[in-house]
C-alpha cells in the first residue's frame, strides 16, 4: 500500500505516553471505513477482530495494538484536516497522474449529521469537493462554513489544483466572472451553469435559443425500470446574443448551451431545461452534453454514494475536526474500492473486504 499518511503531523504533545502510532491508527481507521465501520466504536471492534490478520499481511506494524474508540475519537478530532486532505490529493495524483484533458466537477455537499439543532437551516458544515469525471475520483476538498461561502472557497480549490488544459464545471453559484477569469488564467476551460444569479445573461441566452436554430444539436434516450429520459443538447455561438453588454465582460466566452430533459416515470411526464456558458469553441453539441453528464456525476457517483453507501448523512460524528477527517477517509476508501478491476458492485466489494483479507490486500495493492 502506498505510504500516504506519513505527511500527517501527530497532534499529540506528550510523545512519551504514546501507545499507538498515528499512522497505525489512521490505517486502521481507513480499513475500518472500507469495511463498513461508521463510528469510532465500530473502528475499535474492527481492530479487535482483524488486527492479527492485518499484522500478518503487513498492513500495520508488528507492534500495533487495538486502539480504543476514545483513541480513534481523540486523534480524528485533532488531526489537521488540511494535512489529511493532502493525503487524498496525493493519492488522486498517483492514480490520475495529470488533470490535463480531464473534466473537474466542483460542487458542495452539506454534512447533515453535523448538528441536529439546525436540520432545517442552511447553516452547517459544507465540504466543497473536486471530482474528476473520467476517473470518478475525488481530488480535493475545502471546508466552507455555509453554502453562500462557496464563492470564496472555489478559488481556494482552484489554486490547489493544476487545471491546465482541463475543463472545470461548476453549478450556478460558481458562475462568477472572477471565477471564470481565474480558470482561464490558470490555463483551464470553464463550463458553468447559468441561473437567476446572472439574470441578465440568462434572459439573453434563453431568448437566443427561442429565436435561433441551434448550430449543433444532440439527443440521447435512456430507458429502464419504468423510466424513460430524453436529453436534448443544443449549442450556439455567443455572437447570436443581441445585447453585447450581457456577455462582453465574461472572459473569452464563446459558446452558450441549452439542455432539455424530458422524463417519463410510470406515465408521469416532466420537463426541465438548463443553460450553460463555455469559453470553448467546440462545434458539436454532443461534447457539451458529455460535460453536463460528467458534472451531474459528482451528485450521483460521489455525494449520493457517500450518503447511501457510506451513510455520511447519518453520521453522528460531529465534534472538532472529526467530520472533515471522516469525510476525507470515506473519499479515500471510495477511491480505493472504485479502482478494483472486477464486476462486483461497491457494496459487494466492501463486504468482501470485510470477509476476505486477501481481497482487501488486492484492493489496496491495485490502487
Amino acid at each position: 500500500m502506498p505510504e500516504y499518511f506519513y505527511m500527517v503531523v501527530d497532534p499529540r504533545r506528550d510523545k512519551g505516553k504514546i501507545m499507538h502510532t498515528l499512522e497505525n491508527v489512521l490505517r486502521l481507521a481507513l480499513f475500518a471505513v472500507i469495511c463498513y465501520s461508521e463510528s469510532y466504536d465500530d473502528m475499535e471492534g474492527y481492530a479487535e477482530d482483524k488486527l492479527e490478520e492485518l499484522k500478518a499481511k503487513g498492513l500495520v506494524s508488528p507492534d500495533c495494538r487495538v486502539p480504543s474508540a476514545d483513541t480513534f475519537r481523540r486523534l480524528l478530532n485533532s488531526v489537521n484536516p488540511e494535512q489529511l486532505n493532502l493525503c487524498l490529493q496525493t493519492y488522486a495524483r498517483d492514480i490520475i497522474d495529470v488533470l490535463a484533458e480531464k473534466q473537474i466537477a466542483i460542487d458542495g455537499k452539506k454534512l447533515r449529521g453535523m448538528s441536529p439543532s439546525v436540520k432545517s437551516s442552511e447553516k452547517g458544515l459544507y465540504i466543497l469537493n473536486a471530482w474528476v469525471a473520467e476517473n470518478e475520483i475525488c481530488v480535493g476538498q475545502v471546508k466552507v462554513e455555509d453554502k453562500s461561502n462557496e464563492i470564496t472557497a472555489i478559488p481556494q480549490m482552484l489554486d490547489a489544483l493544476d487545471i491546465s488544459d482541463a475543463v472545470v464545471s461548476i453549478d450556478a453559484i460558481g458562475t462568477q466572472r472572477s471565477i471564470a477569469a481565474l480558470i482561464v488564467a490558470k490555463g483551464g476551460n470553464y463550463f458553468l451553469a447559468l441561473k437567476d444569479n446572472q439574470r441578465s445573461l440568462l434572459t439573453e441566452v434563453r431568448d437566443a435559443f427561442r429565436i435561433n436554430a441551434p448550430a449543433s444539436e444532440w439527443s440521447e434516450e435512456e430507458r429502464g425500470h419504468g423510466r424513460r429520459e430524453v436529453r436534448i443538447c443544443q449549442a450556439l455561438p455567443v455572437s447570436v446574443l443581441e445585447k453585447e453588454p450581457a456577455y462582453e465582460p465574461w472572459p473569452f466566452l464563446k459558446t452558450i448551451v441549452r439542455i432539455e430533459r424530458i422524463r417519463d416515470v410510470n406515465g408521469k411526464c416532466t420537463k426541465e431545461e438548463a443553460f450553460f456558458i463555455s469559453n470553448e469553441e467546440y462545434p458539436k453539441a454532443r461534447y457539451y452534453a458529455m460535460l453536463a453528464r460528467g458534472h451531474w456525476g459528482i451528485e450521483n457517483k460521489l455525494h449520493w454514494v457517500l450518503d447511501v453507501t457510506f451513510k455520511e448523512d447519518e453520521s453522528r460524528i460531529r465534534k472538532n475536526f472529526g467530520p472533515q477527517n471522516m469525510s476525507t477517509l470515506r473519499k479515500l476508501a471510495l477511491g480505493l474500492v472504485k479502482q478494483a478491476k472486477d464486476k462486483h458492485s461497491l457494496v459487494q466489494r466492501r463486504k468482501k473486504c470485510l470477509r476476505n483479507m486477501d481481497y482487501l490486500c488486492q484492493i489496496l495493492n491495485k490502487s
